[in-house]
C-alpha cells in the first residue's frame, strides 16, 4: 500500500474555512517551487506533441477548468469520447477520470493525456525526447525544474509531479453555500429551498452526490471531517448513501434490453469487462456545476434544468428500464418552483473567486 506523506505544515494550503488538509504522497511532497512550475507546465502549450496544445486547452479556470465542450478535443483535432472533467477540488479525489477505478492519484491521472494513443490527447507518446528537449532548450524552465527537483534534469515523472502539485492547489470553497456552511452567512430563499430538496429523501440527489465535493467519498488528512454537508453540519443528521461506488450506471441508455451502452462510451466495463459495470461512470463534482455545462460524460444534457428533468424521470428513453440502472435512479416528481429552487441551490455552488483566482491564472510568456 502506498505510503503517504505527513502533513506538510511548511507548504501555504491558503485552504477555506472548514476544509480538511489533502493527503499528499510521501514521494511528491507539496512545494512552492514546485506548484510553480507545476502551473507553468500546465499552461505551456511546448507540453504537446503539435507544441501548439496545453493542460489548459482543455482545462480553463473560467469554466471551473473544463473547456465547454461535451466532448474534448486533443492537440491533433481527435475528438474524445468524453468531456474533460473539472479539475476543481481534484486534491481530494478518491479515484480520477470518468470510468477508470484503477487512477487514484494525480501523478498517475496526468500521464493519460500525455501518453494516451487513443484518443490523442497532448499526444507526447512517441515524441517524449523531443518534447523534453523542448524544455531543456529553456533557461527559465530549466531553472525552475531545478529549484523544484534539485539534482534532477527534466523528465515526464518530474512533469507529472509538478503538475500534480499543482492541481492540488486548485481548492473551491467560498460558495454561498460554504458561507451558509461555515460563516453562518444566509442564503437566498430559493436557494435554502433548493438545498432542502437536494437533501431530502424524496430528490435524493446527496445520495450520490454526496461529501465535501458533492461526489462521495474523498481523501484528507483528517479524515474526520472529509463527509461534511449543509444538512449534516446543521441538524447533525447522517446521510445515507455516502460510501456507496463512486460510479453509478444513471440509465443513459440499454441499447439491447440488457442494459449496454454505445462503444467506447461503456463506463467501467472498459476497464474491468465485467457485465454489472456496463454504463457505470463516476459521479462527477457538483461545485461550480453552473459553469460547466454541458452535462453528463458525453455532454449529451445541454442545461442544469435539462439534467433535473432526466433524474426526474429515472433516466432516458430504454435506459429508463435498464436492468443495470442504479436503484438510486428512481425518479420523483418537481413542481415548477421545485425546479427553480434546486437550480438555484446548484448555482449556489458556484465559487466566483476560484474562477478568477490570479493564482492560478496563466503566468504568461
Amino acid at each position: 500500500m502506498e505510503t503517504m506523506a505527513p502533513p506538510a505544515r511548511a507548504f501555504p494550503w491558503q485552504l477555506p474555512a472548514g476544509f480538511p488538509e489533502p493527503e499528499v504522497p510521501q514521494n511528491n511532497p507539496m512545494s512552492a517551487a514546485k506548484v510553480r512550475l507545476g502551473r507553468h507546465l500546465f499552461y505551456d502549450r511546448r507540453l504537446s506533441g503539435t507544441g501548439h496544445f496545453s493542460c489548459a486547452s482543455c482545462h480553463r479556470q473560467e469554466l471551473a477548468f473544463t473547456d465547454g465542450r461535451g466532448r474534448a478535443i486533443g492537440a491533433t483535432g481527435a475528438r474524445h469520447p468524453r468531456s474533460a472533467m473539472s479539475l476543481t477540488n481534484v486534491a481530494y479525489n478518491a479515484t480520477y477520470n470518468w470510468a477508470d477505478p484503477s487512477v487514484t492519484r494525480l501523478e498517475e491521472q496526468a500521464l493519460n493525456p500525455m501518453l494516451n494513443r487513443d484518443p490523442i490527447e497532448l499526444g507526447i507518446a512517441g515524441r517524449e525526447v523531443e518534447v523534453l528537449e523542448r524544455l531543456r532548450s529553456d533557461g527559465e524552465t530549466v531553472a525552475m525544474f531545478e529549484q523544484a527537483f534539485p539534482g534532477e534534469t527534466i523528465s515526464i515523472d518530474g512533469i507529472t509531479r509538478a503538475i500534480a502539485a499543482f492541481e492540488r492547489t486548485l481548492i473551491s470553497g467560498n460558495s454561498p453555500y460554504d458561507r451558509y456552511v461555515f460563516w453562518g452567512e444566509q442564503l437566498e430563499d430559493a436557494e435554502a429551498r433548493g438545498m432542502e430538496l437536494f437533501f431530502s429523501e424524496r430528490v435524493r440527489c446527496s445520495e450520490c452526490h454526496a461529501g465535501l465535493n458533492f461526489s462521495g467519498p474523498v481523501r484528507a488528512v483528517d479524515s474526520a471531517i472529509t463527509n461534511l454537508t449543509a444538512m449534516a453540519a446543521k441538524t447533525d443528521k447522517p446521510l445515507s448513501g455516502e460510501f456507496q461506488s463512486e460510479f453509478h450506471n444513471t440509465g443513459l441508455f440499454d441499447e439491447d434490453g440488457a442494459g449496454a451502452y454505445p462503444a467506447p462510451n461503456r463506463g467501467v466495463f472498459e476497464i474491468t469487462n465485467r457485465a454489472e459495470d456496463m454504463g457505470r461512470f463516476r459521479a462527477p463534482t457538483l461545485r461550480n456545476i453552473e459553469v460547466t455545462a454541458p452535462y453528463m460524460h458525453d455532454g449529451s444534457l445541454r442545461t442544469l434544468e435539462e439534467v433535473i428533468g432526466f433524474y426526474a424521470e429515472g433516466g432516458r428513453g430504454s435506459g429508463r428500464s435498464s436492468p443495470l440502472k442504479s436503484k438510486l435512479v428512481s425518479g420523483f416528481a418537481l413542481d415548477i418552483q421545485e425546479q427553480t429552487d434546486l437550480v438555484a441551490f446548484l448555482k449556489a455552488l458556484t465559487d466566483r473567486g476560484f474562477l478568477t483566482d490570479p493564482r492560478f491564472e496563466d503566468p504568461g510568456d
